[in-house]
C-alpha cells in the first residue's frame, strides 16, 4: 500500500509555527533551505517497516532529484515523487478540462496527506483517501500511522 505526502506546510514547516527537525549541518542546509517538521524521517521509515511505500505528491515545481537528496541527507529514501511537472505530464496531459492539481489514485496511492482542505475535501469525488494534516499536532505520526492501518485493513476486506 503506498502512502504519499505533500510538502509544504506539511512536511516543509516553518520553524516559527511548528516543531521541525535540527537544520542539515553546513553547508547542506545552504542547499536544502526547507525545515522538515520533527519526527518526518522516523515516520517515513516506521510505514516503510511496517510494508508501506512512501511517496511525495506536491504540486510544486521542485525537481525530484532535488527532492530525493533532500530526503537522503536525514536518511530517508523516498518510494515515488510525484512534483507539479510529473502531475501536468501524466495527469494533466491534453484534457481540456482542469482535473484537480492532485489525483494520488492514478498512481495507486491509497492514503494522501495534504493540508488543503480543497485537495482532503474533493478527495471522495475523485475517488482517493485523504488525511488533512493541521498546523503543529504532537500526535500528527501515530494518526497517520493509525489513519494508514485502518485503510490497509479495508482494502485488504475488499480484496476477494
Amino acid at each position: 500500500m503506498r502512502v504519499s505526502f505533500d510538502l509544504d506546510e506539511v512536511l516543509f514547516v516553518s520553524p516559527k509555527t511548528h516543531k521541525t527537525e535540527p537544520p542539515l549541518p553546513f553547508p547542506l542546509r545552504n542547499l536544502f533551505k526547507e525545515r522538515l517538521r520533527l519526527g518526518t524521517p522516523s515516520l517515513i521509515r516506521t510505514l516503510q517497516a511496517l510494508g508501506y511505500e512512501v511517496w511525495i505528491y506536491t504540486s510544486s515545481f521542485r525537481s525530484e532529484n532535488y527532492i530525493r537528496r533532500l530526503f537522503r541527507c536525514y536518511g530517508v529514501r523516498l518510494d515515488g515523487i510525484v512534483n507539479g511537472a510529473r502531475h501536468l505530464r501524466e495527469v494533466q496531459r491534453d484534457h481540456r478540462e482542469i482535473l484537480p492539481q492532485k489525483l494520488p489514485n492514478r498512481y495507486h496511492i491509497s492514503l494522501h496527506i495534504d493540508d488543503e482542505s480543497v485537495i482532503c475535501s474533493s478527495a471522495r469525488q475523485y475517488g482517493f483517501r485523504a488525511y488533512q494534516l493541521f498546523a503543529q499536532d504532537d500526535d500528527w505520526k501515530e494518526k497517520i500511522i493509525k489513519q494508514a492501518d485502518m485503510i490497509r485493513k479495508m482494502e485488504h476486506f475488499d480484496d476477494p
